[in-house]
């Protein structure tokens, strides 16, 4: 600093600047190598998915493969079908609170739709 402030001499802050833009662009390109490319499918169809897992969800009672069916058997061609369920059924499964929020749910809802859905599934 002392040298741009009393020696009038920029060079030193352009040598800077383009060290930390050089290693910024470094750093960018490395996590974009890790990156997974996103799954065409998910992109295609994620308002059904979302929408799917909504209704799951809100309606605890109902059962979530009838619901799963009734979605995608009325919004999606046969040759995408069963991937779609699938991605349905693994989303359902990963869902947990900290993605509420993209679904439009409530965490009382999730609440209430989990403790039904574990009572269901014990014997």
């Amino acid at each position: 600093m002392l040298g741009v402030y009393e020696m009038t001499r920029v060079e030193v802050l352009r040598d800077l600047f383009v060290w930390a833009y050089e290693r910024s662009t470094q750093e960018y390109l490395s996590i974009k190598q890790d990156l997974a490319e996103p799954d065409p499918l998910r992109l295609v169809w994620r308002d059904v998915i979302k929408q799917t897992i909504r209704e799951i969800v809100m309606h605890p009672d109902r059962d979530a493969m009838d619901l799963i069916i009734a979605a995608v058997d009325s919004d999606i061609p046969d040759s995408d079908k069963t991937d779609v369920r699938a991605l349905i059924a693994d989303e359902l499964r990963r869902l947990h609170e900290g993605v509420l929020a993209r679904y439009g749910l409530r965490p009382s809802e999730f609440t209430r739709w989990k403790l039904q859905f574990r009572q269901a599934c014990q014997p």
